[in-house]
């Protein structure tokens, strides 16, 4: 396996930079290798044309043989338009990039089968095949020194691998951690098996980089149009809708029960919504996420 191939991001914390850039290249300096620093916003992946434009950086960067350090540009964002945990920004870069794998460090052994704070008999889950079975084991740090918990960590894991990529939760105390985990070695941290059919870039971008301005709930036949027939989100099968969105924003489908069963881009603004009768989302502006 490639170096290249794969994806490493280390979260680190914007108050000062230039010292931490600096013992970064001195990491690598007995290695020959340049080290760059690449900062992203949210608009960064809101926005397609420059969400395609720090795709193609990446990867000029990528070729030329050096190791990317990438942290959230704080200079222009504020609480209400940030990323959140960098756990979140290493999943889409990761799938921006169309990663092989992604390693995320935490301060225990991987994913526990129950808090070890609370249970001194959890034990360490050293694969996992479907998200559905884990997403309840989420909590928050111990250490404090990351910005995402567990439960974060477990998000960017669904991200990763519905995109196709192997995704790993690994210790960081350890030695080695990340050439263990990239090795899928038994015993070293937490492995989630990617899926086999990797989602489109586009789609994944739609999926996961673009936030949702509303939600359209759609009755059970249109549901079942989506889910088994691969059609189009037509104005006839919707009840309602929440929200305030623009011809092209994204949106969340939700199922009679409230379920949330894809998300796509919108062809009607929510102004002009109940007077739409044509299509609501393109199939091919659709992305179906009941099994993310």
């Amino acid at each position: 396996m490639r170096p290249t191939d794969t994806l490493l991001l280390q979260a680190i914390s914007a108050v000062g930079q230039p010292l931490l850039m600096a013992a970064w290249r001195e990491a690598f300096a007995p290695y020959n290798l340049p080290v760059a620093q690449v900062l992203l916003a949210p608009v960064d992946f809101r926005t397609r044309g420059l969400y395609l434009q720090a795709r193609t950086t990446l990867r000029s960067l990528d070729k030329l043989g050096a190791i990317t350090i990438i942290n959230e540009n704080d200079a222009v964002v504020d609480e209400e338009i940030r990323y959140g945990d960098n756990d979140r920004l290493a999943a889409l870069v990761a799938t921006m990039v169309g990663a092989s794998h992604l390693v995320l460090l935490t301060d225990t052994a991987g994913l526990l089968t129950a808090d070890p704070r609370l249970d001194p008999t959890a034990t360490l889950i050293e694969e996992v095949h479907a998200m559905e079975e884990v997403e309840a084991l989420g909590g928050k740090s111990s250490s404090g020194v990351g910005s995402g918990g567990m439960a974060s960590k477990l998000a960017a894991m669904r991200m990763a691998t519905w995109s196709g990529i192997a995704a790993v939760i690994a210790p960081a105390h350890a030695d080695f951690p990340v050439t263990h985990a990239l090795r899928s070695e038994s015993g070293h941290g937490t492995t989630f098996v990617a899926r086999e059919e990797r989602l489109p870039a586009r789609k994944s971008w739609i999926a996961f980089a673009v936030s949702s301005q509303g939600q359209v709930f759609v009755n059970q036949g249109a549901l079942q149009a989506l889910e088994n027939h691969g059609r189009s989100l037509l104005r006839v099968g919707t009840t309602s809708f929440t929200g305030s969105f623009a011809e092209g924003d994204a949106v969340e489908i939700l199922g009679p029960e409230g379920q949330l069963i894809a998300k796509g881009l919108t062809r009607v603004s929510s102004e002009h919504f109940a007077d739409s009768d044509d299509v609501v989302v393109h199939r091919d502006d659709l992305v179906l996420l009941r099994k993310a």
